[in-house]
């Protein structure tokens, strides 16, 4: 399965500031072109690349007063290859974070999924923020954690991450949070999703069905939302004037009678959600 990723954002730094960006496909994504270019006029910077433990692409430069075009496109190939999760990972992944306090959530998650484990558990807990949330743009705040989405009932695809997230992790399933692209997402942008391991395996929950998780292209990975923010800044202002986000699945043959017609792969509703994947 071929996938074309894009990003562009436009920025205003009012003064001298540390700009770290997460919206290249991640460590160990199978691709065969890619272009990532921050401009400032006839000025080109040079980013420094960190790759952190989980595979993530932290890409910082120090941008100076004045309008940041950041523009990235990628063409991906294939499926990602898998690395093998330690046990200080899983340990991570077991413990409460910033967004999904699953210490605060636990007598719930003990009574309504007693007596669940592996494949059961991540279906039942899939279900249940599927049909509990509503999906609202707009309404929710960036420091909304699982616990706030679980009292209101609504939110955007961070917040349904986070339930699940914070529900498994209380019955003693590793959890994770995950950035991607995502082809066939209406409204299109940066996508999130949870991920639960089960059997030595990490396997993807988005429990908005707003996507088709075999499309999904990785990002970035941690523990929360507060690991995989597209950008994060230090020591100015920044204001985000423009961002556009971008993701297809490439069709395998050209379409019938002219037609354009997205590819299933690209289709939310051809995607069996109680069936368990991974992201590819």
């Amino acid at each position: 399965m071929q996938r074309v990723v894009t990003a562009e954002m436009d920025l205003d730094l009012g003064a001298s500031v540390d700009l770290v960006f997460q919206i290249a496909a991640a460590h160990g994504v199978p691709v065969s072109s890619e272009r990532l270019t921050f401009t400032q006029g006839e000025r080109i910077y040079t980013p420094t690349e960190i790759v952190d433990q989980a595979g993530s692409r932290l890409h910082r430069l120090t941008g100076e007063p004045g309008r940041l075009e950041v523009r990235y496109q990628a063409t991906v190939d294939g499926h990602a290859t898998t690395s093998r999760t330690s046990d200080l990972e899983a340990i991570t992944y077991l413990r409460p974070s910033r967004y999904a306090q699953s210490d605060e959530v636990f007598a719930q998650a003990r009574r309504q999924f007693k007596g669940l484990s592996g494949h059961d558990l991540i279906a039942a807990v899939s279900q249940f923020v599927s049909s509990s949330t509503t999906y609202t743009p707009g309404l929710s705040q960036g420091t909304d954690s699982a616990v706030t989405t679980l009292m209101t009932g609504r939110g955007v695809c961070r917040d349904y991450a986070h339930v699940v997230i914070a529900l498994l992790r209380a019955m003693d399933m590793p959890a994770r949070y995950a950035a991607c692209y995502a082809p066939g997402l209406r409204p299109m942008d940066f996508h999130a999703v949870a991920e639960a391991y089960h059997d030595g395996t990490w396997y993807v929950i988005d429990a908005t069905r707003l996507a088709h998780r075999a499309s999904l292209v990785r990002i970035a990975t941690g523990r929360d939302a507060a690991d995989c923010a597209f950008l994060s800044y230090h020591g100015g202002y920044v204001g985000l004037e423009r961002l556009r986000v971008d993701a297809c699945v490439v069709p395998e043959a050209p379409p019938l009678d002219g037609l354009d017609a997205a590819p299933a792969a690209a289709d939310p509703a051809a995607d069996d959600f109680g069936a368990l994947v991974q992201i590819s």
